[in-house]
């Protein structure tokens, strides 16, 4: 084979990415087409069989390789552990449909001009681009590289200077349609797969075809009734697995459908402000956004105003978060890297909602289109449920080396059966059907029917459990489980955090606590009026909205929030700005309100966030809160408690959340937007702790408890903060309390391929450097609990992950074995943590509940949704009762089911052999059973053992 791939082109498609594939280039041989025609009208359509089990078989017997730039059909393998060929045809864009409308010719400026990938495409003079579509992407040739490469986003290497000049004002009509036409629409298009079709895959099934052949051999030898048991069978096998993917595509369709019809307003060069429908959008398209509670059609940069945005479907958490518009810097570095701060913060992401827009001093919001289609964030998440990464089941392996043996019996039979009648004189007709029978009796057809038993009925009793299962072969891997991942918020905990106290301190340290439970107001002072004031929520149609964390502090202030209206004039409060105030029954508040002019937003690697605010009649203020330890470093130190650090640590190893306060008073005559955050942000008065809890469900922690003591590991893969994934897992037994947390941080060095990774204890705050020289961490050193394994977990947050994925691959399995906790990771993120955990010959099973797990839960090995939304599409159980209880029924069905799939593969093949030896030694006589003995054996025996051992599966599942 490998000889085969050396005269053609090889190359790499979608280089150190996921789906990185190997590609190579084959000109289809006329001759060698025919040749293959009358080959499969010969072998009476057995050879294009072949073609569909084989894809390589096929270009290797139709096409001659050659280079990838004069191939017309491309041979793609994957470069995991499995190496899955595929093919696809190159197929040509004609851009001279254009002529008529737009005089479009090779000496065109948009032509000439070789900037982007588009224009490097367009071969001249004859005006076409080559192109493929792979999973739902189109590739183009690109002729100045000569490679094929992902179209329908715009280019990295762009500077921000060059998104605001080149695309600030909009494309021209001739560039839109230059663009629509070779990018493609922008539709995340899931089409409802024909039932014929799922019918016709699923019939050229390798047992299937082997089914058929033996019931056309039974029927020509007259044995009807196991003929047609087998076939009745098999229907009701076929119907019932057609009807799970039928109904799995229609999810899917209805989950995408309404993203394919959004009109939005895009801004023209030459044309201005017009309405379009989301589908004609092309990369490079300037968007006016306008209105509130708008779904993103596509990725896009914001280059103008702020946005508030809801990123649940990417993240998993309903938490607003404020987008900034892209700087225009001189740099000419590309756009991603050029800022200190991550470039996500200036990106709309596809499928997420746009909570309000806020226009700048132009008034109006605009975001430049930067993915479209499948290329974007959804469509990256659609693609992942459309096109899973194959498992590798041990179980199935071992099923076809199985049968291999049987197949290796059955020819021996056969050369015997030859032998006999031959010698005997038998009649040519009849040496073939005794021949042939031998192989239906030593490999059992009715083998699928048998192993299908006990799954149904394991099937059937996790219904009633309130379990639904699309895939029931997985109820089988089910019993194999040796790891769970658990999402964290609406799966092991409730969704948000609950108010638990407030600590407030002064000059001689920390006071009472003051709990809210007891129902009194907090007096007022700087700690209440940072609590109201320090947020990032946003007031919409009479509704706050925001993080739960801040709607749960500014609740507890029992205070009321406004928009400042036209009549309001203040000097430095703009025009309906937000302004919070006591309610109506809080007596002894000095103040009419407070007015929030500028903020500061939340970042998790600056782990703060900073307001200004106005006083009405009063001072101004600066307000700060963020992680403790933070908070501190910017307070005077002489404000800070001495019990600071023993107060925290009390606290936190009590399993809560804590937050810090700090505030300032600032000079009058600054304007809030011309202050730098550095200005602001010290000599701060430190104000108190702010205690919050991330309470579990109920049956999280017996369910948890259950799956260690039953020696299967427990992990959790949240997109919440790390510090609160900490805690939950403490709380939960997940980490138990004479275990350590050892928190592993890595960093990219900016502008260096070199990284560096430092690890502490999270109890202590000791840093130990690490740097990329070095490939040895001490944990006895570090832990001191008698070296006994097991007694130290690891905590580490998807940036960290990523970088040491690509900078320390030979350290992430070692990681991995004793990694319990992995806080900030994205959809992606927790697809490649499965993956991982599946390359050390982990069974993974996936628990979530959310659209940002469908990569993880149809990536894992079992996959088990607590929604009925968007994960439910991607995942093969879903449970009705939100929670996890369902973890522990699942894998002891599953077990009960796999013991039972065992024992039928051990009765299969006694089976088999008993009547293949009693048949041969017949044949010695030239004698064989007749159909009704056969018959007997077959139907009776067989039923007979199926009750027997359903029953065995029942057993098993009450003992488990």
């Amino acid at each position: 084979m490998g000889d085969h791939f050396e005269k053609g082109q090889h190359a790499l498609l979608n280089e150190g990415e996921e789906n990185e594939m190997e590609i190579f280039g084959y000109r289809t041989q006329g001759c060698r087409k025919t040749l293959c025609l009358a080959g499969s009208i010969f072998s009476f359509g057995i050879l294009p069989l072949v073609f569909y089990w084989r894809p390589a078989w096929h270009v290797w017997a139709n096409c001659v390789p050659c280079s990838l730039q004069e191939a017309d059909v491309v041979l793609l393998r994957t470069t995991d552990e499995f190496q899955t060929y595929s093919w696809k045809k190159v197929m040509w864009i004609y851009l001279s449909s254009l002529n008529s409308e737009f005089g479009v010719t090779p000496d065109h400026p948009l032509i000439t001009d070789e900037e982007f990938i588009i224009n490097r495409a367009i071969r001249k003079p004859d005006l076409k681009v080559r192109c493929m579509k792979v999973q739902k992407i189109r590739y183009v040739w690109n002729n100045l590289e000569g490679q094929f490469q992902k179209i329908g986003c715009l280019e990295d290497w762009l500077s921000s200077t060059k998104i605001h000049l080149k695309f600030g004002s909009g494309l021209t009509r001739e560039e839109q349609a230059i663009r629509r036409l070779i990018c493609g629409p922008n539709t995340i298009d899931v089409k409802i797969t024909p039932i014929w079709k799922l019918l016709i895959k699923e019939v050229l099934n390798p047992f299937y075809i082997f089914q058929l052949f033996s019931v056309c051999l039974w029927f020509s030898e007259d044995y009807k009734e196991y003929a047609f048991a087998i076939i009745i069978m098999s229907i009701m096998s076929i119907a019932l697995t057609v009807y799970d993917l039928r109904e799995q595509s229609v999810k899917l369709h209805r989950l995408v459908e309404s993203h394919n019809s959004i009109t939005v307003s895009v801004c023209g060069r030459k044309a201005g402000v017009q309405e379009l429908e989301s589908r004609f959008l092309v990369p490079g398209d300037l968007l006016v956004l306008t209105g509130n509670k708008v779904q993103m059609p596509c990725d896009a940069i914001l280059i103008d105003g702020s946005c508030v945005v809801d990123e649940g479907m990417l993240t998993g958490e309903s938490i607003p978060v404020t987008k900034t518009p892209l700087p225009k810097t001189e740099s000419s570095e590309p756009w991603k890297t050029q800022s200190e701060a991550d470039y996500k913060r200036h990106v709309l992401f596809c499928g997420t909602e746009i909570i309000q827009a806020r226009g700048a001093c132009s008034g109006t919001v605009r975001a430049v289109v930067l993915q479209t289609g499948f290329n974007t964030a959804k469509g990256d998440l659609v693609r992942s449920i459309l096109y899973p990464k194959p498992m590798n089941f041990k179980l199935y392996r071992d099923a076809i080396r199985f049968l291999l043996c049987l197949v290796g019996t059955a020819t021996i039979g056969m050369i015997y059966t030859l032998c006999v009648y031959v010698l005997s004189g038998e009649s040519p007709e009849e040496v073939v059907k005794k021949a042939l029978d031998v192989i239906t009796i030593a490999v059992p057809p009715a083998l699928p029917a048998a192993l299908t038993t006990g799954i149904i009925y394991a099937q059937r009793r996790l219904k009633k459990r309130g379990i639904f299962c699309i895939s029931p072969q997985r109820i089988n891997v089910c019993g194999q489980l040796n790891l769970v991942c658990f999402d964290k918020t609406g799966t092991l905990t409730r969704d948000g955090l609950d108010l638990w106290g407030v600590v407030p301190c002064d000059r001689s340290g920390f006071q009472e606590i003051h709990s809210f439970a007891s129902g009194r107001s907090l007096p007022w002072g700087p700690l209440c009026a940072a609590m109201a004031t320090c947020h990032s929520l946003i007031l919409l149609d009479g509704t706050i909205q925001g993080d739960p964390l801040d709607l749960k502090m500014f609740e507890a202030t029992t205070w009321e929030m406004a928009l400042s209206g036209d009549d309001f004039h203040i000097k430095g409060v703009p025009a309906h700005a937000v302004v919070v105030k006591p309610c109506k029954t809080a007596s002894q508040v000095p103040v009419e309100g407070i007015a929030i002019l500028h903020q500061f937003p939340f970042s998790s690697a600056l782990q703060r966030m900073t307001v200004i605010a106005q006083e009405m009649g009063g001072d101004r203020l600066a307000f700060m809160k963020g992680a403790p330890e933070r908070v501190a470093s910017f307070c005077q130190p002489e404000t800070v408690p001495t019990s600071f650090v023993s107060e925290l640590q009390s606290y936190t190893t009590q399993g809560f959340r804590v937050i810090a306060l700090a505030y300032k008073k600032l000079e009058m005559d600054h304007h809030s937007t011309a202050l730098t955050r550095d200005k602001v942000e010290s000599d701060l008065i430190f104000l108190g702790l702010l205690i919050l809890e991330n309470r579990l469900k109920d049956e999280t922690k017996p369910v948890l408890e259950e799956l260690i003591s039953a020696r299967i590991r427990t992990v959790m893969v949240t997109g919440d903060n790390l510090q609160t994934a900490i805690t939950v897992a403490r709380k939960s037994g997940m980490v138990s309390e004479s275990q350590k947390v050892i928190l592993i941080e890595a960093n990219e060095t900016t502008g260096s391929p070199s990284a560096s990774m430092t690890w502490k204890l999270v109890e202590e705050k000791k840093h130990i450097a690490y740097s990329n020289q070095n490939n040895y961490i001490n944990i006895r050193e570090e832990v001191s609990d008698n070296g006994r394994e097991g007694s130290y977990h690891f905590a580490l947050s998807g940036k960290s992950f990523q970088v040491i994925s690509q900078h320390f691959s030979s350290l992430l399995p070692k990681i991995l074995i004793n990694g319990t906790i992995f806080a900030r990771m994205s959809p992606g993120q927790k697809s490649s943590l499965v993956e991982e955990f599946q390359k050390l010959d982990y069974f993974v099973g996936m628990c979530g509940d959310g659209a940002n797990d469908c990569g993880a839960l149809k990536m894992a090995h079992v996959g088990i949704s607590l929604s009925e939304q968007e994960a439910s599409v991607a995942s093969p159980f879903t449970s009705k009762t939100p929670n996890i209880e369902c973890v522990p029924h699942l894998i002891k069905e599953g077990r009960a089911a796999l013991v039972t799939s065992f024992c039928m593969f051990k009765y299969m093949a006694l089976y088999s052999m008993i009547q293949y030896v009693g048949v041969l030694l017949l044949y010695w006589e030239t004698n064989s059973l007749s159909n009704y003995q056969f018959l007997f054996q077959d139907l009776a025996i067989t039923t007979l053992i199926g009750i027997t051992m359903s029953a065995h599966c029942k057993m098993k599942a009450s003992q488990s």
